[in-house]
């Protein structure tokens, strides 16, 4: 049996109000070169955008700490996409009422993904990793210059 390896990219970013933004647009730029689904892009660019957002806000660490950003394409039918930061609270999902005007990230986070879940970070490393998993269409195939063949 043949398998392909991992694909796999991580970045350093701070924890700045700009950087959801940063970490969106480096996602966008590898979700091209990987030829990810635009809904797909998306949806991931939302979820991390989220994510990112609650280690930038919430994460009890000191600020100048880095937050942590890793996306895989173990498969070329999932993407994973993972946020690590220094806090090791782990994120609860909360109800939020009509009225609040957050708390529904988690929520968000749930509906999109296949997948999502934290977990502390591993042995020698501080804080936690919050992931989540999105399923992709399958490929194309080997693309065809003549499209009548």
């Amino acid at each position: 049996m043949i398998t392909r390896p991992v694909d796999a990219i991580e970045w350093m970013l701070p924890r700045h109000p700009r950087t959801p933004g940063r970490a969106r647009i480096r996602l966008l730029r590898q979700a091209f070169d990987w030829q990810i689904h635009d809904e797909c892009t998306e949806a991931a660019m939302l979820l991390l955008s989220e994510l990112v957002t609650n280690a930038c806000h919430h994460a009890c660490a000191p600020r100048d700490r880095l937050i942590g950003v890793r996306l895989l394409l173990p498969t070329l039918s999932l993407l994973r996409v993972e946020v690590s930061d220094a806090s090791p609270a782990l994120p609860v999902a909360r109800h939020a009422a009509p009225d609040d005007e957050s708390g529904r990230g988690l929520e968000l986070v749930a509906a999109l993904a296949t997948s999502w879940g934290a977990h502390p970070r591993g042995e020698g490393y501080i804080g936690k990793t919050v992931w989540f998993e999105i399923a992709l269409p399958a490929p194309a195939g080997p693309a065809s210059g003549d499209i009548n063949s």
